[in-house]
């Protein structure tokens, strides 16, 4: 039997109802992304290297691609509300997992693990909540204006956690306890504050939906939004996750601050750019000039990047955050807007929990580069890597 998606409980047009629900993404967001200045204070506590380091940073994947391609189908079926909340329950216990791994590491990769699911049901079922939320008859905003809501609250998350973890591990007491805990603080209010919110799907079905969605199967899904989305995340993976390792930006002085300062420039760059991809999708729509704009950026920070681990130079990663970061909001917002063009209204979720699992692929990137580093240094990788990009802007620009 089918799933009649429809709203099942009305708020006046004039209440925020989404706000409560970005502010899950921007939470689940801020647990993904505060661990990015921790992987320096582990690498002197702990004594690990970069290889592991980089191993914890994209270890959450692991998590985080099951739970995006369960709770999305699901939601379909049984409803957005106990999907979010317990997204949102177990970002909470993923940070209380990590203040007590301090000096284990694998309590630090099983709190990884929980943030990894946490965010995947959360960026999947929270977004088609938000979008859900926002249009009408709940709302009244428009479809590129919940792909910037949605963009918008979660590059906030990532953008604030790194921030706060990274000033407070700098200069904190217990370096690997308190930055966690003002995220514990927020989830706890998050969690209340999303409660009255309403359920947007009503189910007529005891079985969820199949993790493939229809949207899957379309020429422009396989040839346009698949090839350029693991580069959404691999951007500012590189400039925030790798480079400051790569140049040991840990000797300098206050380098877990700088590191927290480098990954917030990016993700706040990633925000700010967002104008430009509504206007360049507004122009054109079928033309995907958002994303090819994105992954030309893209090339040119990994040209940047590679310039940054030749010359070892610390004041490079400041325009290495700036151009991968504006490549970053250019692509998952024009993949967002893809999806939803894409996506029938019953199988929302699911077609953003696919497209969410591919960008994600794009945070392994780091890793395979660290795991790559004695065939050739970092600089040609990173060249070699600029390379598959302008292919993928090619074969994108070729089939938009």
């Amino acid at each position: 039997m089918s799933t009649t998606q429809a709203p099942i409980a009305r708020a006046p047009t004039r209440t925020a109802v989404w706000l409560p629900v970005a502010a899950v993404l921007l939470g689940t967001g801020w647990g993904s992304n505060q661990f990015t200045p921790m992987l320096l204070v582990y690498g002197d506590t702990l004594g690990v290297g970069t290889g592991t380091r980089e191993a914890m940073f994209g270890f959450y994947a692991l998590g985080l691609i099951p739970g995006l391609l369960l709770a999305g189908p699901l939601s379909d079926a049984r409803g957005r509300r106990d999907v979010v909340l317990a997204a949102a329950g177990l970002s909470l216990l993923a940070s209380v997992v990590l203040l007590a791994g301090e000096s284990s590491v694998a309590l630090l990769l099983a709190g990884r693990l929980i943030t990894g699911v946490s965010n995947g049901a959360a960026f999947a079922a929270g977004t088609a909540w938000l979008r859900e939320t926002s249009l009408p008859p709940i709302g009244s905003a428009t479809r590129e204006a919940v792909a910037r809501r949605a963009t918008i609250a979660m590059t906030a998350g990532f953008a604030l956690g790194p921030l706060v973890a990274g000033a407070l591990a700098q200069w904190a007491p217990s370096p690997t306890i308190v930055p966690y805990l003002p995220h514990v603080v927020l989830m706890a209010v998050v969690l209340v504050s999303a409660l009255p919110v309403p359920e947007t799907v009503a189910s007529g079905t005891a079985r969820a939906r199949p993790l493939s969605a229809p949207g899957m199967r379309s020429a422009r899904f396989r040839r346009v939004v698949a090839p350029m989305a693991p580069w959404a995340f691999a951007a500012p993976a590189i400039a925030f996750a790798f480079l400051p390792s790569v140049i040991d930006a840990e000797d300098v002085d206050g380098g877990i601050a700088v590191v927290a300062a480098i990954t917030t420039l990016t993700a706040l760059t990633g925000v700010l750019i967002q104008p430009l991809a509504r206007r360049l999708e507004e122009a054109s729509a079928s033309r995907n000039r958002a994303g090819i704009l994105g992954l030309l950026l893209l090339s040119a920070g990994l040209v940047l990047a590679a310039a940054t681990a030749e010359t070892g130079e610390i004041w490079l990663l400041v325009p290495c955050a700036v151009v991968l970061g504006a490549a970053y909001g250019l692509l998952l917002v024009a993949g967002l807007i893809e999806v939803q063009r894409l996506a029938s209204p019953d199988s929302l979720a699911a077609l953003t929990a696919v497209y969410y699992a591919l960008t994600y692929l794009g945070f392994a990137l780091p890793y395979l580069l660290t795991l790559a580093a004695p065939v050739a240094g970092y600089p040609v990788l990173l060249l070699a890597t600029c390379v598959v990009a302008l292919g993928t802007a090619a074969t994108v620009g070729r089939h938009s």
